[in-house]
């Protein structure tokens, strides 16, 4: 079955196939790309074996808890039991990614479960699963153990895809204490213990394995409404929805402000110049070193660096962080994505902008994972590459602000009584209004104004 592949996703676009029909697979090996939560994640199998059936082609839209793959094995026996019952909600699948009871070695599976079905080796205390509509044949060995028989020790091997996060992030799974029903090990509780970032990812395509279809679609016909030919029909999906999505939520959830000023940065533009004279492969970047200026306003103002947790009707409450995530908004082919670095307020500038670098590759080639796109605290947005003065962002919720960078063009600008000519950006803050005032999104927004214009003063101070 398609597992939970992210908190309170249903469904995800099929991206490839890594594995044709016939194919022989190993316990916890890679088998398909699923693209979601901005984010194209590889879905291990938790059955060894050889591959039946692929449910499902590339460009498809497949709901969680509903069939991915039908691997076979040897020792599978295929006895029907009517149709298939799959869970009902989102929040069930949610609440079954769990731990499942250790198999012995001997086993074939992988003793995990994905979304609440195990993976025994063999048949003794399982059952056949068929699709509803599957003839006997295309439902061979996808098996549920009996569930009368508890196990005698709390698990604690969650399901592959978190696992895997775990392993990513260096996390040892033992030392995880669980968030979940029972003590249940999330991703959220990887995430919070990971210190580093996901490595790069990668696989290979099988022969005979497509991409996803760009999905625009010619379209004939007249629009009633404006009577104007349709050119075409592009479906919403992956990406494009889970930024619709997100953008939809911050927008209905935060009761947001903006602020903005313009800065003269001449003399930060200058200081990047010297530095890359002086070593042109090793000069931090000026938004790096923007994301430096940001890093020490929210030591200043951690009122910003902060979320919203609870419902109004039960009770809310201000959770404030002891560091910083740093996100950034990076478009790519597939979309805009907002990955984040881990420590940010750790980092010098010449780190942070080794960081946006790696992490900016990795989002445009479609390798970034979850880990590198979950988990930030607060977003820095350079809309400036694309040659605009300001913005009025939307929060990356359910964080608390987020902090615009336009373009750095010349302009007139008064200087000791005198026009002059100067290098000017605007810097624009959009914040939640319920975690602090405009005193101190004011006071924020000027401290990060003053770095850009004075940074030897504050770069010392770092």
């Amino acid at each position: 079955m398609l597992p939970d592949l992210g908190e309170g996703l249903t469904e995800a676009e099929l991206v490839r196939w890594l594995v044709a029909v016939g194919d022989s697979v190993a316990v916890d090996q890679p088998i398909a790309e699923v693209e979601t939560a901005k984010a194209i994640v590889e879905v291990p199998t938790p059955f060894a074996g050889t591959v039946a059936v692929l449910h499902g082609e590339a460009g498809a839209t497949i709901d969680v808890g509903t069939p991915l793959i039908t691997v076979s094995t040897a020792s599978a026996e295929v006895t029907p039991r009517g149709p298939e019952v799959t869970p009902t909600g989102a929040e069930d699948y949610r609440t079954e990614e769990r731990a499942g009871a250790k198999a012995p070695a001997s086993e074939a599976g992988s003793g995990n479960v994905l979304i609440g079905y195990g993976t025994p080796g063999g048949t003794a205390g399982g059952r056949t699963r068929r699709r509803k509509g599957a003839t006997p044949s295309s439902a061979a060995a996808m098996t549920e153990p009996e569930r009368t028989t508890a196990p005698t020790q709390a698990a604690r091997v969650v399901s592959p895809l978190v696992r895997k996060l775990a392993r990513d992030l260096g996390v040892q799974i033992g030392s995880v204490v669980g968030s979940g029903p029972d003590g249940l090990i999330m991703r959220r509780d990887v995430e919070s213990a990971g210190v580093t970032s996901a490595p790069d990812g990668g696989t290979s395509v099988p022969d005979g394995v497509t991409s996803a279809p760009q999905g625009v679609t010619s379209a004939g016909g007249v629009d009633a409404r404006t009577g104007l030919g349709i050119a075409a029909r592009t479906p919403v999906t992956g990406v494009r929805k889970a930024v619709a999505q997100a953008m939809v939520r911050s927008r209905t959830e935060i009761p947001e402000a903006t602020v903005w000023v313009d800065a003269d940065a001449t003399a930060l533009v200058d200081l990047r110049q010297d530095l890359k004279h002086r070593d042109p492969e090793n000069s931090p970047s000026l938004l790096a070193f923007i994301a430096r200026f940001v890093l020490a306003g929210l030591v200043k103002y951690p009122e910003l660096n902060t979320r919203i947790e609870g419902s109004p009707g039960d009770g809310q409450e201000i959770v404030q962080f002891d560091g910083v995530n740093l996100g950034f908004a990076a478009q790519t082919d597939r979309g805009l994505v907002v990955p984040a670095i881990r420590g940010a307020h750790m980092m010098s500038a010449r780190e942070l902008d080794s960081e946006l670098r790696r992490l900016t590759a990795l989002a445009r080639d479609g390798k970034a994972s979850p880990a590198d796109l979950l988990g930030g605290t607060f977003t820095l947005n350079n809309y400036g590459v694309f040659g605009v003065d300001g913005s009025a962002a939307i929060i990356n919720h359910p964080e608390a602000a987020i902090l615009g960078v336009g373009r750095i063009i010349e302009r007139p600008w008064a200087v000791d009584g005198e026009l002059a000519v100067r290098k000017v950006v605007q810097l624009t803050l959009t914040f939640d209004h319920r975690v602090c005032d405009g005193g101190t999104a004011g006071g924020f927004l000027r401290f990060v104004a003053d770095a850009v214009e004075r940074p030897g003063s504050v770069l010392a101070d770092l």
